[in-house]
């Protein structure tokens, strides 16, 4: 399949970079948090409020892993990676492309973490969820791009190169 599958840590672009790509290449495009929220009928937070990240995670699995898409850019959420299935899936139907910033880059563009409705535990820091996903996104892209002080026509240039369009 020819979709482009985009990874990361939350606020490293995926959504923003995705629209962009999509618009410069002619696909379709498709943010799988929003396929999330509109299957729940809740926001990401309220998901994550209501039954915890290890239930918000098998739901976004199941989601992911039930995609179905041609000549589209699939901006993931960052959790997607716990979800061996989805990613699996994900690296059958398209190239998985790791949009990579530096754990400082990421945090200063989150803010407020629990709004954002990032899936973490308690306890849990953003530097400890850096550190346990980055083998993750290691692991299931196809590509990395580094994102880091890049801006969108940056990163859209190089994944498109990276790609061959």
């Amino acid at each position: 399949m020819n979709n482009i599958i985009l990874i990361g840590m939350p606020g490293c672009g995926k959504s923003t970079v995705g629209v962009v790509l999509a618009k410069a290449m002619g696909y379709d495009f498709l943010d799988s948090d929003l396929l999330i929220q509109q299957r729940e009928s809740r926001v990401l937070s309220r998901i994550l409020e209501e039954e915890g990240p290890d239930a918000f995670n098998r739901i976004e699995e199941d989601v992911n892993a039930s995609i179905q898409a041609e000549r589209t850019v699939i901006a993931t959420g960052g959790s997607v990676v716990y979800g061996p299935r989805a990613m699996e899936h994900l690296r059958e139907i398209g190239t998985v492309i790791y949009l990579k910033l530096p754990l400082a880059e990421v945090a200063e563009r989150l803010g407020d973490l629990t709004e954002r409705g990032v899936s973490l535990h308690e306890g849990q820091t953003l530097e400890d969820l850096y550190r346990e996903r980055i083998p993750l996104y290691e692991k299931y892209a196809h590509l990395t791009i580094d994102a880091s002080g890049a801006g969108i026509r940056h990163v859209v240039t190089a994944i498109r190169q990276a790609v061959g369009m």
